[in-house]
């Protein structure tokens, strides 16, 4: 299917991307960020050109859902510009559909922890990957939008693997390409990865969204970077020596092809407190859940670094110890390599915990990432 850059809508003071380079930049879009005031409209979508929207959950009988019904369809979510007021943030997503032309929305369904502990059993049956694939399509249908990302987290052994393939193969009849879109977001682990046939799994993808974070956290028993570009020549660690080249390149090695796979961003970072940094031992974590999100980032008081080496930032000092995150040095690091690689381009977990795409330009993942695959 084709692909193309996303315009530089309603600003003519911006020159447009040249058309030979065609990368995606994408953003996932929580529904529960509008109950922080950060509305579909909140975004910038003249660097996005496709939004997840997560998620909608899937019951043990197949049937995939809004999980939140009232955010999804019904309460009142405003609107800009010449982008109105309306009911439900997928479809004021609809809405702007009809003002960014090339804009593309695509619904997620799982997620961590309960979105995704249904999908083993829906997966293991025709009659509810059947019913999957049907009540996904409504969905799609209903809002006007433009296709399913199935973020299972994740087949666990091989039997679930091969369930995974089959839940995709029906999807895909369901909705077939170009006019509907399927993606599917995958670990970079290749613990987790070794259970799927990726190249049978990329033949019914149109994008693979490599999750490409959190090789660090709370489960590690000395801090590191969660989503260095490279692995360091000498690892601290096993979980240190992933990467997202390192993910990457297995996922090529074993089929994927590369203009299907989108790097991870993340935007929060991962705290560790107590320790003097990457590769030493830590007593605790800060923030909400061991995180802090981009946009509250670097903390007070706190000095940020980059390890040009390894594609890393991280800050130290204030209230969050050590944090290890992306900043718009690492982006542009990130969208150089998927441009020298002939990846797909770049998303975001979340758009919404980048700062404001619209008045920060110059400290935004979301911006400099487009502009990173677009350079000027």
């Amino acid at each position: 299917m084709s692909r193309y850059p996303p315009p530089f809508f309603g600003d003519d003071t911006e020159p447009s991307p040249p058309l030979q380079n065609m990368y995606w930049n994408c953003v996932y879009y929580p529904n529960w960020r509008i109950y922080r005031d950060q509305p579909p409209v909140s975004l910038n979508f003249d660097v996005i050109s496709h939004v997840f929207y997560a998620f909608a959950w899937v019951k043990p009988d197949g049937t995939v859902y809004l999980s939140d019904e009232w955010a999804d369809a019904q309460m009142q979510v405003p609107g800009s510009g010449d982008v109105p007021a309306t009911q439900g943030c997928l479809n004021s997503f609809s809405l702007l559909k009809k003002k960014y032309t090339k804009l593309k929305v695509v619904l997620s369904v799982g997620g961590g922890g309960k979105g995704s502990e249904p999908f083993a059993q829906v997966a293991a049956h025709q009659t509810s990957r059947e019913r999957f694939a049907q009540t996904a399509l409504a969905l799609v249908q209903q809002f006007g939008i433009d296709g399913i990302d199935i973020d299972w987290e994740h087949p666990s052994d091989s039997r679930q693997g091969e369930d995974y393939i089959a839940l995709l193969a029906t999807l895909r009849s369901y909705l077939p390409a170009p006019q509907y879109m399927l993606s599917s977001a995958l670990p970079a682990g290749e613990w987790a990865l070794q259970h799927i046939n990726l190249a049978h799994a990329s033949n019914y993808l149109d994008m693979v969204n490599l999750m490409s974070y959190d090789f660090s956290g709370p489960w590690v028993p000395k801090c590191g970077h969660q989503a260095q570009l490279f692995t360091p020549q000498i690892p601290h660690c096993a979980e240190a020596a992933i990467s997202c080249h390192s993910a990457v390149s297995y996922m090529v090695r074993q089929g994927v092809p590369p203009n299907k796979i989108l790097v991870g961003i993340p935007a929060y970072g991962r705290s560790f407190t107590n320790t003097h940094g990457v590769g030493h031992s830590y007593s605790g974590h800060a923030g909400e859940e061991g995180t802090f999100e981009y946009r509250d980032l670097p903390r007070p008081g706190a000095i940020e670094h980059v390890d040009a080496q390894v594609g890393a930032a991280y800050c130290i000092g204030g209230d969050g110890g050590f944090v290890t995150y992306d900043i718009p040095d690492t982006v542009s690091m990130k969208a150089r390599y998927v441009r020298q690689n002939g990846l797909a381009g770049l998303f975001y977990w979340t758009g919404t915990g980048d700062v404001s795409q619209h008045t920060q330009k110059g400290r935004s993942l979301v911006y400099n990432g487009f502009m990173g695959l677009f350079p000027q």
